[in-house]
């Protein structure tokens, strides 16, 4: 992780924004994740939307992410992969914020709003869903996923080499519900992809797991349906 030297102007507009944030709270959305085991060092229960807004009203700043995510609310953390600039983003660092994730949104927020349009997005993917701990591979997960949506010119080998992971992440019930939903993003990409992915759907039935076995029967079932194949064959019209 590095360390930058602090200024004048970005501590200002960090102060501002906590100030701000803070009227942004919502007990009740808090209370609410509270008591479902979503717990923070500090969660003021604001909401997606809100954060967005105010994260808009300021200028991308590497050294105020970084302030922000070192503060380490929920809010901030957030308000960090907005504020982020992708293209000053190093390996070191999101290694580091990757291993301080301890909860599902986070890795949702930071995969779109930041890891997915860093110029190292795809390796480390790779690396995250390689690694051992469960939010670092549902992190590259969803980094997976969010290329596999929006960048429209990659070609399909990397996306061969997403689908050439999944087996042993299939096993994985911690995993099922994100596995399942990156895994059809990518085959919905175009009718290649498609087939190749419906094919390893079939692979994964043949595991030893029966956790492989379900999540390949629910992923056969949605990606065999009349309506998904025509939005395949749409998108390939399109382009």
């Amino acid at each position: 992780m590095e360390y930058l030297l602090d200024d004048p102007g970005s501590e200002k507009v960090y102060q501002e924004i906590l100030r701000k944030v803070k009227t942004l709270q919502n007990g009740e959305v808090s209370g609410s994740m509270t008591r479902r085991g979503v717990v923070y060092k500090l969660n003021l229960g604001a909401s997606i939307i809100s954060l967005q807004q105010l994260a808009g009203r300021y200028t991308p700043n590497h050294l105020l992410a970084l302030k922000l995510w070192n503060k380490q609310w929920r809010e901030t953390m957030i308000l960090a992969t907005l504020l982020e600039k992708p293209e000053e983003v190093t390996e070191n660092q999101m290694d580091f914020w990757v291993k301080q994730i301890q909860h599902i949104e986070i890795a949702e927020q930071a995969a779109m709003n930041l890891f997915s349009k860093t110029p190292f997005a795809f390796e480390k993917a790779v690396e995250y869903c390689l690694g051992k701990k469960s939010l670092s591979k549902i992190t590259g997960l969803l980094i997976m996923g969010r290329l596999a949506l929006t960048d429209r010119s990659a070609k399909n080998e990397r996306f061969e080499t997403f689908l050439e992971l999944f087996p042993p992440l299939a096993k994985d019930a911690q995993l099922s519900m994100v596995f399942r939903r990156v895994f059809v993003q990518i085959a919905m990409r175009n009718p290649e992809l498609y087939e190749i992915a419906l094919q390893q759907a079939y692979l994964l039935r043949t595991l030893d797991s029966a956790v492989a076995q379900d999540n390949a029967e629910q992923l056969i079932d949605q990606l065999e349906c009349d309506s998904v194949k025509e939005l395949v064959t749409d998108r390939n019209r399109v382009k």
